[in-house]
């Protein structure tokens, strides 16, 4: 019965270490990545429905959170090299 707890901790610990090393930083990122896509199929939704005075604007916008997109997988990519 005693043996039970340092089994446990032991495993936790490396269960814990077995982790990413930048676990926050890529969970992050991951959150950051979801809500730009939901955020450029709200701007696809807006373009049907936007006049021609506005399409211009949403397709600054589309530019800019496709840029976002990109910078965010490369940051992913980045942080996976320095772990593998």
């Amino acid at each position: 019965m005693l043996w039970r707890a340092p089994l446990l901790l032991l495993l936790l610990t490396v269960s814990a270490m077995a982790f990413h090393e930048h676990t926050f930083a890529v969970w992050e990122l991951r959150e950051l990545l979801l809500e730009r896509t939901l955020n450029l199929w709200e701007l696809f939704e807006q373009l049907e429905y936007a006049g021609p005075e506005l399409r211009h604007r949403v397709y600054e916008d589309i530019a800019l959170i496709q840029a976002e997109i990109n910078r965010i997988i490369q940051e992913l990519i980045r942080l996976d090299k320095l772990q593998h």
